[in-house]
């Protein structure tokens, strides 16, 4: 990997990393969004969340690219067996962990699949999330929907370590890694480190779905997490529960 690319990622890559017990992250390579089949010059950061169930099962929240030598190091933590599609943009790797964990759960967040078909991508979803935890996870993690209109995405709660997974609802870009005229972007948005913000897509739709957002946001602050866990940018180590109340101030 070459300096400039290099800077823009969380090294190293494609390793699990202990978070707290039971949960750890694995950091990805550097994607592109893609608009009507045009690839953006806009890299950004990937990372999946891993969690160890009481059972023994592994839960992956929104699989990064599929990466051999880290499908080894999951296996020596436990049975790969929920492939978890947070909203209907994390799902494009789901099919490769699917063909390498062929007894693995498949799981779709609304509209992933109209989308996986739109983009022809070849995945199968086996069971759809739900506003409450399934009985697979529910003993180990919680689960709320947050409101986004489009970008409306699931977020979770690792009850053991106390800690929130989000998806895109929060974003915490480290401008120094972004090239511009992206960097400029996100600064005048705010989503940026230390403090992040609110993904800008998701902002007019949480208004607009005041009563949901509210309870939703009501949900996630019982949980008192001590932590927050992003897909993009850097994570919250310490001071969940105020990051939250910070970034849905006018929810609360």
């Amino acid at each position: 990997m070459t300096g400039d690319v290099a800077s823009l990622v969380y090294e190293p890559l494609n390793v699990y990393k202990s978070v707290a017990a039971g949960i750890g992250v694995v950091d990805g390579p550097l994607e592109y969004l893609t608009v009507a089949g045009i690839r953006l010059p806009l890299p950004f950061t990937t990372r999946m969340t891993v969690v160890r169930l009481r059972s023994g099962d592994l839960f992956l929240h929104s699989p990064i690219a599929f990466d051999p030598v880290l499908a080894e190091q999951l296996r020596a933590l436990g049975t790969v067996r929920h492939l978890v599609s947070p909203n209907q943009f994390h799902y494009a790797h789901i099919a490769e962990w699917s063909r390498a964990f062929p007894d693995a759960i498949t799981w779709a967040s609304p509209h992933v699949r109209r989308r996986a078909r739109a983009r022809g991508v070849n995945v199968r979803f086996m069971r759809d999330l739900g506003t409450g935890a399934p009985d697979d996870w529910r003993e180990d993690i919680e689960q709320v929907v947050v409101p986004g209109g489009y970008f409306g995405e699931f977020a979770f709660f690792h009850k053991q370590s106390k800690t929130l997974v989000l998806t895109d609802t929060i974003l915490n870009l480290e401008l120094e890694k972004l090239p511009q005229p992206w960097r400029f972007a996100t600064w005048l948005t705010g989503m940026y480190y230390p403090n992040g913000q609110l993904f800008f897509g998701m902002r007019l739709p949480l208004r607009l779905q005041k009563r949901r957002t509210k309870a939703a946001v009501a949900k996630m602050l019982s949980w008192q997490p001590e932590r927050i866990i992003l897909c993009h940018g850097r994570w919250f180590e310490t001071n969940g529960t105020s990051v939250l109340r910070r970034v849905f101030s006018w929810a609360v």
